[in-house]
This record gives C-alpha cells, structure tokens and sequence, in this order.
C-alpha cells in the first residue's frame, strides 16, 4: 500500500483557495499543468511510500501515540511558491512550528519501527500543480518554465485563508493508476487538548 500521513484542511479553506486560484488557472501558461485535484489537497507530515499491509496496524498504534503527545493547533492556507520549474504550491502560515514538532514526531515514530520516510525535509505545503516531464527539454525551456510558474505563483501572493483548527492526523492511502490518483483516509487520530491553568 502507498501510504502517508497528513493534516487535512477543512472544506472552508480548500474552497478559500479553490477560489482564490480560479483567476491563477486562466493566466498564460497556465493550461499547460496538471492541477491537482481538490480532493488530493493536504500537508503531508512524511511519505512513507509503499508499506505492507501487515505493517499497518503498528502503524496505527504509532500515530495513536504521536497525535496523543502533540496539541492541535492553528494555521491558514496562505500565499504560494514554486519548487523549481516542477511544482506549484500553496504556503501555510499560523502555528507552523507547530506543525513542523508534529511532522518531526511522525517521522520519528514510524522510523522507530522500521518505516522509512522520504529525505526531503519538511516544507509545508500543498501541492497545486505539477508541470509535465523535463525530460528532453532543452536549458531555456525550463528557464522559460520556471519563470511561469513564479508568475502563477505572483498570482497567489496576497491570498491569506481564514485560520483553522489542525486538529487530527491522517493515515492516508493513494492509489494510483490509469487517471489521477485517488486518496483514501485509513485512519483519523485527535491532536491533544490540553486546558490551560
């Protein structure tokens, strides 16, 4: 199973940017990337790639754990970025370093039994669009490709979402095939709440 953890914005904020880049999808250049689908919309905490499916109920138990010890917290879908001439995210802003102890934590406490997790390090993001292969492309095509997408990117700049609450974690399975991947959640666990004194 391809399988990773991730914090799901509520329906609110994914409308918010579904929104907010409706203009983005009409400028130039635009046409030529493969928007993700709404429903494919998450900040993914690790990708943990192909997992066993006798491995998943330790899994579970692991993240149960990990969303015990770490306290929801706030964030908003904001402003945009690009990964080079490949990739059109979404940004976050609010409690990230929040967000980033529980990306951290996750990693941890799969790696500890015996998952392996991607090497990027932790970006938190949400992925809009992804350009076609760079393969056979020539140097000024993929400056020209790259410029693009910083100009999509422009295009989100000022977007700032209303805050919302990040309050569970989400074992998520995609599956892919013929068409665009499909995401499916196998399990949800609460972030904590902790009363204040």
């Amino acid at each position: 199973m391809r399988l990773f953890v991730a914090v799901n914005p509520p329906s609110e904020a994914v409308q918010e940017l579904v929104d907010a880049a409706a203009p983005v999808r009409e400028l130039p250049g635009a046409e030529r990337l493969r928007w993700s689908g709404i429903e494919g919309w998450h900040l993914t905490l690790a990708f943990l790639g192909e997992v066993p499916v006798t491995d998943v109920p330790e899994l579970e138990a692991v993240l149960a754990r990990t969303a015990g010890e770490h306290g929801a917290h706030r964030l908003r879908l904001a402003g945009a970025g690009t990964f080079g001439d490949r990739v059109l995210w979404a940004g976050v802003d609010g409690e990230v370093w929040a967000l980033r102890r529980l990306a951290e934590a996750v990693r941890g406490a799969v790696g500890d039994v015996g998952i392996e997790t991607d090497q990027y390090g932790f970006h938190p993001h949400l992925t809009l669009a992804r350009a076609g292969s760079s393969r056979g492309r020539r140097r000024a095509e993929q400056r020209v490709a790259a410029s693009e997408l910083q100009h999509l990117a422009a295009g989100l700049d000022g977007f700032r979402g209303l805050e919302w609450e990040a309050a569970e974690i989400h074992l998520m399975h995609s599956e892919t095939g013929f068409g665009p991947s499909r995401y499916r959640s196998l399990g949800t666990w609460p972030l904590a709440r902790w009363e204040a004194a």
